[in-house]
């Protein structure tokens, strides 16, 4: 089971400093956690997370449960010994993967029947069986089965959404076993509607569980819109529990909803971005193709001290880019992944220290 401390609230913003106990090991929170959706997270391998400094990865129960199947992975194990990964480890539901990727959808008080995107093979993903899925995976923690509308759904839609969900959460609160190693997760949900997710975050914090998340942010609204949205709704969420925005974000969205009180964030942004290109730097995005970097001798960015940054030039990363070597993708995964841990890292010490408002200020500031 995981114990969380709240270590430091900073004066200013809310922003809070704290520490996870997980049975892989402590996390110092906020803390963003690069996505390893297949058990994976793409182009990079284990050794390179650990030395990045990630603390928790992210694996997708939807994937996993259609290949290779929570089954195999068990057998052999469990998830962690699966993929040789010692620390901490987060599975989501299946639920917005189902909503996202899966054909011929179809929902239901009983969950969600699909086929799936592979094979188109029939499935039902339902509160009990996601549980069973995580649990069998053996991750730290696990997420309750929800379902997830775009935020900008009708309001009679969200409210009907919201019933069922809360109604899902009594039945994986039922199927869980708090004895066990994962420890569950609630879901808040209610778009844009500050009442829902007021009403919303009371009934699923009725349930006395480990940690909380907001979900249903950044599927459809303006950043500001959503920025909004969680400076207005993480508050409501326990103060001694851990508070988890799901699916976010940009640089941006992290420090701005650190600031309002998130823990935990998750997002694929650093290395999809990276497969295409595109990395975060100090000084601005640089899209690695761009023909101005053809003979540029100088770091992808001065200021970072990744692998790549320390090894190789703009030049060389633009060339085994256009030359499509695969190994563009680890390099410049390598860098994103930096970006986003260090900037959590910062931000922790900017909390420690009361001044988390002004280093809001200061980042805000060089992303005009």
């Amino acid at each position: 089971m995981i114990r969380y401390e709240l270590l430091h609230v900073d004066a200013e913003t809310g922003a809070r400093r704290g520490r996870l106990h997980t049975p892989h090991g402590v996390i110092e929170t906020p803390v963003f956690m690069p996505v390893g959706t297949q058990g994976s997270v793409k182009a990079v391998a284990p050794d390179d997370l650990r030395a990045l400094g990630a603390q928790i990865i992210l694996g997708n129960t939807y994937h996993l449960m259609l290949r290779p199947t929570e089954k195999l992975v068990a057998k052999l194990g469990g998830l962690h010994k699966f993929i040789a990964w010692e620390r901490p480890m987060l599975t989501d539901s299946g639920g917005f993967q189902v909503y996202s990727l899966a054909q011929a959808r179809k929902i239901s008080e009983e969950g969600v029947a699909f086929q799936s995107h592979l094979d188109g093979s029939k499935h039902m993903l339902s509160p009990e069986r996601s549980m069973e899925i995580q649990q069998a995976l053996g991750a730290d923690v696990i997420m309750a089965f929800d379902e997830c509308p775009p935020s900008q759904s009708e309001r009679a839609y969200l409210e009907q959404s919201l019933d069922r969900t809360t109604r899902w959460l009594a039945r994986c609160v039922k199927a869980w076993r708090p004895e066990g190693p994962s420890a569950l997760f609630g879901i808040v949900q209610g778009g844009m509607h500050e009442d829902l997710r007021r009403r919303h975050s009371e009934e699923v914090c009725a349930h006395d569980l480990p940690g909380f998340a907001l979900g249903g942010y950044a599927v459809g609204e303006t950043p500001e819109a959503m920025h909004a949205g969680v400076g207005f709704s993480a508050p409501l969420l326990p103060k001694d529990k851990p508070r988890y925005l799901m699916g976010v974000g940009t640089p941006i969205d992290l420090v701005t909803c650190i600031g309002a009180g998130v823990d935990m964030f998750d997002c694929v942004l650093p290395t999809r971005t990276a497969r295409h290109g595109q990395l975060f730097t100090s000084q601005g995005k640089v899209q690695i193709k761009n023909a101005k970097y053809i003979e540029d001798e100088g770091p992808v960015d001065p200021k970072c001290s990744c692998y790549t940054c320390r090894t190789f030039s703009r030049a060389y990363l633009r060339h085994l880019f256009v030359a499509q070597e695969l190994v563009a993708m680890r390099l410049n995964s390598l860098h994103n992944l930096h970006y986003f841990l260090h900037l959590v890292d910062d931000a922790r010490a900017a909390i420690e220290q009361d001044r988390y408002g002004e280093f809001l200020r200061e980042f805000r500031a060089r992303q005009v």
